[in-house]
């Protein structure tokens, strides 16, 4: 089936990132959603613009924390190469619209798209997306408990380190800078509070 319109290039990821930046530093924007028409114009099916974009995204997060990037797409014409650069791209919903029942598919989609094809795009992207548990991975061995990460916090400090982040999700990178500095100030502020009783 062709398209009575002639396909567009796909848009420039200067223009993505600055209509990006201007949707992310609205205060109520909380969840973005990015999708497209299908791009079988592209050899990856558009899946690695998707991917560009996420990536750009992820410097929002970080200006941004609570602001959470779904993707809605395309089945990439079953490119499961694709569908994993995407599902590892960092997003954090991966979706795809399958329409309809099985049935009813010949008749209400694409010929070019298929019930079977939907499914294994959205089962290739839940066992491809890291981190995600799977029979492969470890199992939890144990709850951490608030009091434990409190634990560890203090522990870390008691050995002489300025700043500890200790909670669950918490990475090496985790607002470093941001915490680093406003424990300088707030133990500086402390400092003077002793020194003037």
């Amino acid at each position: 089936m062709q398209s009575s319109l002639a396909a567009r290039p796909s848009t420039p990821l200067i223009r993505v990132r600055s209509t990006s930046l201007s949707c992310g530093a609205q205060p109520r924007v909380d969840y973005v959603v990015l999708t497209s028409v299908d791009r079988d114009d592209l050899p990856d099916g558009g899946g690695g613009h998707f991917a560009q974009t996420i990536s750009f995204l992820a410097f929002l997060q970080e200006l941004k924390p609570e602001i959470l990037v779904e993707c809605l797409t395309s089945d990439f014409r079953g490119d499961l190469e694709a569908v994993s650069s995407l599902a590892n791209s960092g997003l954090d919903v991966y979706a795809h619209n399958i329409e309809t029942v099985r049935s009813l598919q010949r008749i209400v989609r694409d010929p070019r798209a298929g019930y079977d094809q939907s499914l294994a795009v959205l089962k290739h992207a839940k066992s491809s997306k890291e981190g995600m548990p799977t029979e492969r991975h470890l199992t939890v061995r144990e709850y951490v408990t608030p009091e434990k990460f409190n634990f560890w916090k203090e522990y870390g400090e008691s050995l002489g380190f300025m700043y500890v982040a200790s909670g669950p999700l918490v990475q090496s990178s985790y607002r470093a800078g941001e915490l680093f500095v406003q424990n300088l100030v707030k133990r500086k502020k402390e400092k003077l509070a002793l020194g003037a009783s």
